[in-house]
């Protein structure tokens, strides 16, 4: 019998009780997550941040000063956290960043957008017992497919909370793009959505999707899914990790509150 069967054994259930309440482990300790907003003042004429941001996340006013972080452009790269010397910009442990409106990733000094009080009964009830996705590399690095493969594993089992991968977009209820929508895969993406019966939803997973990535509007790619099709669900990330994907998954079907409102992280 072979090494890795006899340990499973020995270890019993592997499958995480996460996003269960009663615990369980996401398996993202450790790891790094969006950049934060620190409590520190920026410099004066400092521009490092955003001189070192490669998707110009980041916005700055006339003094130089940190004005708009948009969460749906960065790719946590954590140069800008290296490159402040002010420690306006600093690592963050946070990478749930799924939301129902694209303005929710953008961060700005002026505004602290509030929670909303209740989610909006969107979903249609047909969903809530089980999801079927049609997923479309559109022009991807094969960085969040490899995230999505994950989600199949003994940890991860993403079939124990009722959703599952379907290769006919006939018998899907959600449309996953990754990738930044290229020239060639734009045609065959729309088609993908026409061929969806209704209800239909959409999910932008990854950075590329949001807004096209470190390559958007190049001769042949466009910047991700704003404008191409009506989206649902956005989650950034550079690849987004599989409890990120989870925990966008759950949102679109209500059974996770959006945490994140104008770039603010806010407990449910």
């Amino acid at each position: 019998m072979p090494l890795w069967t006899l340990r499973g054994l020995a270890q019993g259930i592997a499958t995480t009780r996460w996003p269960d309440g009663s615990g369980g482990d996401d398996g993202q300790q450790g790891g790094y997550g969006m950049p934060r907003i620190g409590a520190e003042q920026c410099l004066d004429d400092c521009r490092a941040c955003a001189e070192a941001c490669p998707t110009k996340a980041i916005r700055l006013d006339t003094r130089g000063h940190l004005a708009e972080l948009d969460y749906g452009r960065c790719i946590a790269c954590q140069l800008c956290v290296e490159a402040c010397p002010a420690g306006t910009l600093q690592s963050g442990h946070e990478w749930a960043f799924g939301v129902r409106e694209r303005a929710d990733l953008r961060w700005s000094l002026d505004t602290d957008t509030p929670p909303a009080q209740a989610l909006a009964s969107r979903i249609e009830s047909s969903f809530r017992g089980s999801l079927h996705i049609r997923h479309v590399d559109a022009g991807s690095c094969n960085g969040c497919e490899s995230e999505l493969q994950a989600l199949g594993n003994p940890f991860y089992n993403l079939h124990r909370l009722g959703i599952f991968f379907t290769p006919s977009p006939r018998a899907a209820d959600l449309l996953l793009v990754t990738g930044m929508v290229t020239a060639a895969m734009r045609e065959p993406l729309q088609a993908t959505w026409e061929a969806m019966p209704e209800p239909r939803r959409v999910l932008a997973c990854g950075t590329c999707a949001v807004c096209g990535g470190v390559s958007a509007d190049t001769y042949a790619s466009g910047h991700g899914l704003e404008g191409v099709l009506p989206v649902d669900v956005w989650l950034p990330g550079c690849p987004p990790n599989p409890a990120a994907i989870i925990d966008a998954l759950l949102l679109l079907l209500e059974r996770k509150p959006q945490r994140i409102h104008g770039g603010r992280v806010h407990a449910p």
